[in-house]
């Protein structure tokens, strides 16, 4: 489970494993296995990082994946 902010800036807890998207336009929105589509404060980037380290605290991925940053260089 992920900390997240929604536009009204309330806190919310979503389960990162039913991620299917996240996208930047320029509103953060996350959208579900679900359908669901959720708009957060937290930049993309911030997103992705907390997923991963979610996944690798529950041993979902290992410990060295590339950045998302360093996928664009």
């Amino acid at each position: 489970m992920i900390r997240l902010t929604r536009l009204n800036r309330k806190q919310f807890i979503v389960n990162a494993l039913l991620i299917e998207g996240i996208e930047e336009t320029p509103d953060t929105i996350i959208t579900l296995i679900t359908g669901k589509k959720i708009t957060v404060l937290e930049p993309m980037t911030d997103v992705v990082q907390l997923v991963t380290q979610y996944m690798q605290t529950i041993g979902s991925i290992a410990g060295t994946i590339k950045s998302i940053d360093s996928e664009g260089s």
